[in-house]
């Protein structure tokens, strides 16, 4: 018996070791807002939408301590761009599904992730690719925003300021629920102080054929065929002075027959417990497929931003958006009503309000 309890203390001791050296962590964002919406021709739309100035999610992190400095890691997180109604994503886990390999030459991740050339167009966006002041609302050629089936490497974090990262992702015989392209791409950046730059650059090949178009509304179709690669490369910086963060970046797009350039300046002006978001994008489409024209697509934005704490915030933004040469794109709320599209050349304008919380 004794011998039996003693055993018992020997086990539960070492579980209370092993438990000390790892960790799981629940997080998410939750962000909701009245949705106004007016697209040239069409009826108004009220709607109540998420991802107003940040993505709402639900999150699930952990980390294990290996020891001899290696450590192992997951994050979970789940789309909750469908909170207004109790609904989740297509996706439970589609924002981000990966597990990672630390230690002192970098982390090794696996899984469903932001690409390399994503990452410069949010977070050197003042409205972070969210909500109606997004600069994605003008994007015609979509380029993706994450990859499934990818591994991926990124430096340590301590080598001078200097920052990057290598994706490959596999499209799995056109299989990938994402897109179907083989990915490969890469990000290195410089940051000290209050400057930042960064520039990344992508090769998708596809398995399988597809229609590339914009992320909004009704944009012009670009054909895809078997093979076919899409090549993106972007540059972005920023510049905090202290009482405003000036902030760009500018965007290429190289498909057959097509390329779109788009670019985006904005910035953040910090007054006490305020913030005031603004910026102008614009995005240029060549298109020299069957049936297909130039065309341009622009777009200005403001946020007001009041933070009640370091979690919780109200907002309201305004946002325009002008079609021209024929183009239909038009500024839809997140998880909102989407709105019939514009008529061509048409403008879409829109204003929401509302409240973000951090958990």
């Amino acid at each position: 018996m004794k011998k039996s309890l003693l055993a018992l203390a020997v086990l539960g001791a070492y579980a209370g070791v092993a438990s000390a050296q790892s960790s799981v962590t629940l997080y998410g964002t939750l962000d909701m807002a009245g949705t106004y919406v007016k697209n040239e021709g069409q009826a108004r739309r009220l709607s109540l939408a998420t991802n107003g100035i940040n993505s709402s999610q639900l999150g699930f992190r952990g980390v294990e301590d290996l020891g001899g400095g290696l450590k192992a890691g997951f994050n979970l997180l789940a789309d909750l761009a469908g909170i207004d109604s109790g609904n989740v994503g297509s996706r439970f886990f589609g924002r981000r599904s990966t597990v990672s390999l630390f230690s002192n030459a970098g982390e090794l991740r696996l899984g469903r992730d932001y690409t390399p050339t994503f990452w410069n167009q949010t977070i050197f966006d003042a409205f972070g690719t969210n909500g109606l002041g997004s600069t994605l609302n003008v994007r015609q050629a979509y380029a993706g925003t994450r990859q499934d089936n990818s591994i991926g490497y990124f430096l340590p974090s301590n080598i001078g300021g200097v920052y990057g990262q290598l994706m490959a992702g596999a499209a799995e015989g056109g299989t990938s629920g994402d897109r179907a392209a083989r990915y490969l791409g890469g990000r290195i950046g410089f940051a000290a102080g209050p400057f930042d730059v960064a520039f990344a650059y992508s090769q998708e090949r596809f398995a399988a054929g597809a229609n590339i178009s914009g992320t909004t509304g009704v944009g012009q179709v670009l054909p895809i065929g078997v093979g076919d690669k899409q090549k993106t490369w972007n540059v972005g910086g920023s510049w905090d002075f202290g009482f405003a963060k000036l902030m760009a970046y500018y965007d290429h797009e190289s498909l057959p027959n097509a390329s779109e350039k788009m670019f985006t300046i904005n910035g953040v002006i910090p007054f006490g417990q305020s913030e005031v978001h603004v910026g102008y994008d614009r995005s240029k489409l060549n298109n020299d497929n069957v049936g297909g024209f130039d065309s341009t697509v622009d777009q200005i934005k403001a946020t007001y931003q009041y933070n009640l704490s370091k979690r919780t915030a109200m907002y309201a933004t305004i946002s325009r958006l002008d079609n021209k040469d024929g183009t239909r794109l038009a500024i839809i709320g997140n998880g909102g009503s989407a709105p019939v599209a514009p008529i061509p050349d048409g403008t879409s304008k829109g204003f929401q309000l509302g409240v973000r919380h951090f958990f």
